[in-house]
């Protein structure tokens, strides 16, 4: 649990429920669809429909997604757990109740870890349970000419989710932000929920509530279906200042779900929110209890992708990086294994993390891009030959730039750049071919250098005597000069090196 983070005297106090979608092709009890984005009720079987004389069939790939996420957070996996009825009337709810685990869920315990400003942070979890989603309700605005109807798709029903709860850890929307991206890179990472937000796949429900330092926990209110990180922090922020404002102004909070609205920037009450005696769960009587025998996890287990910490701490064994190198390589699963091609081929580990949490990483970030993309603009071989050229003092960092923008623009289409002269036979895409294109070489001939530094000597002459007579600032009046003349291909630790030589 972190130390606490007041806010105009008093302590915030933050728990998070988050659904997973978990990524099977059929839904937890049935063989219905869950593809995303099919005409409504078009993928709702008789299951789903809860018609008459139908039974649910738990689905063994849900289960094992359970199990990967209980192995990647040090959980307990329960050999035994049970599904539960949980009693509620919406429109969306087909059955009246949904299938969910409630005394005994499959993942109990565990802890989610990450760095906030670089302190270690841990967020305990209280359990991961399985159950199945519900539909959706649809509504029209009669304001635009819709009529003002409802309707109920119900292809979003049965699919499988599993439900992540913390305890009320994270003492700031800052945290809380930091543990949903965690959670969100280790979900994805390992490969049991694709961690879409805006199509639902990783809902957040953020449970939120105030008290003054020592006292015992505040009315919590639940901010409902948070679909991305960035109103996330601001659905939290603006909860913590109306529930403070409440308090000072004499008012009780009221358990409630609110829900938040982006284009106010506001959270309003949806609902008073129910306790869990108001669900009446009790075990569902046509599913036998989950049996989870040693030898499945196992089998799970060594059929495990390597988790984000452990390959952290390789490339810092292995590659020699530094941990905040590490860290940032292995914040995607792409970006891991774009930096690990690109390290091989180059052979300059550094320099490849350097260029990647860098230039491609700005470049990515300018296009709203996602790293899984950022191979198809330019390729861990093609970075590493860039690598490999800065390395051996054939372009200039300078030079390097201007290759790599040639090489994302020439991908992207945007624009064309001719490629002649010497070298220029292959692709578009040869980083040989666009430095010979460009005249980019850096110049490694002392003779011609020299020659371009004593026409530049003769031509500012005041810079030299300030050098000579102790004002070490001067040198860099001279510098530049040699780099206008030479177009920028002078290698610039050479021209300082043949300038201290010359000037004594």
């Amino acid at each position: 649990m972190s130390a606490a983070k007041l806010v105009h005297g008093y302590e915030v106090v933050i728990g998070f429920e988050t659904h997973t979608q978990l990524a099977t092709q059929s839904k937890i009890f049935s063989r219905a669809s869950t593809a995303f984005g099919a005409e409504p009720n078009t993928q709702a079987c008789a299951v789903d429909l809860a018609l008459p004389g139908t039974l649910p069939v738990m689905n063994r790939a849900a289960v094992e997604c359970a199990i990967q996420l209980g192995l990647a957070l040090g959980s307990h996996i329960a050999p035994r757990s049970v599904f539960a009825r949980k009693n509620y009337f919406y429109p969306d709810l087909p059955k009246g109740y949904q299938i969910s685990q409630f005394e005994i869920p499959v993942v109990q315990g565990g802890a989610v870890s990450f760095l906030l400003d670089g302190d270690a942070k841990t967020v305990r979890l209280v359990r991961a349970h399985l159950e199945e989603d519900a539909g959706k309700s649809l509504h029209e605005d009669a304001s635009l000419g819709g009529g003002g109807q409802s309707g109920i798709d119900l292809n979003r029903a049965g699919t499988p989710l599993l439900e992540i709860v913390t305890e009320p850890d994270m003492r700031s929307s800052e945290e809380a932000v930091a543990y949903a991206k965690e959670l969100h890179k280790i979900v994805t990472w390992i490969g049991m929920c694709d961690g879409n937000m805006q199509e639902g796949s990783f809902r957040c429900d953020a449970n939120v509530s105030v008290r003054k330092p020592g006292a015992p926990l505040g009315t919590r209110r639940e901010i409902k279906n948070l679909n991305s990180f960035k109103f996330m922090q601001q659905a939290i922020d603006y909860e913590v200042r109306w529930q403070i404002e409440q308090i000072e102004d004499g008012h009780a909070i009221q358990q409630a779900t609110v829900l938040f609205n982006p284009e106010t920037g506001e959270t309003r009450a949806m609902r008073t929110k129910e306790d869990a005696a108001d669900y009446r769960y009790f075990p569902d009587p046509d599913l036998p209890p989950l049996v989870i025998a040693p030898e499945w996890v196992e089998r799970v287990r060594s059929e495990m992708t390597e988790l984000p910490r452990a390959m952290a701490e390789r490339f810092v064994r292995d590659y020699g990086l530094p941990e905040y190198d590490a860290a940032t390589l292995t914040q995607s699963k792409a970006m891991a294994a774009y930096f690990e091609e690109t390290a091989k081929a180059c052979g300059q580990p550094k320099l490849a993390s350097n260029w990647i949490m860098g230039e491609v990483s700005r470049r990515m970030n300018a296009d709203d891009m996602d790293f899984s993309h950022v191979a198809q603009r330019v390729s861990a071989f093609q970075l590493a030959t860039l690598v490999i050229r800065i390395n051996d003092n054939v372009i200039s960092n300078s030079a390097a730039r201007q290759v790599f923008e040639s090489l994302w623009a020439l991908a992207s289409n945007d624009v064309t750049v001719a490629l002649t002269g010497v070298g220029a036979v292959g692709t578009v895409g040869d980083v040989d071919a666009i430095i010979e294109s460009k005249g980019l070489k850096q110049m490694n001939d002392s003779g011609e250098l020299e020659k371009i530094i004593d026409e530049v000597l003769a031509a500012n002459p005041k810079n030299v005597e300030e050098y000579k007579a102790g004002n070490a600032k001067a040198l860099n009046g001279l510098v530049g000069p040699i780099m206008k003349a030479s177009k920028g291909k002078a290698n610039p630790a050479q021209v300082n090196d043949l300038l201290k030589k010359k000037l004594g």
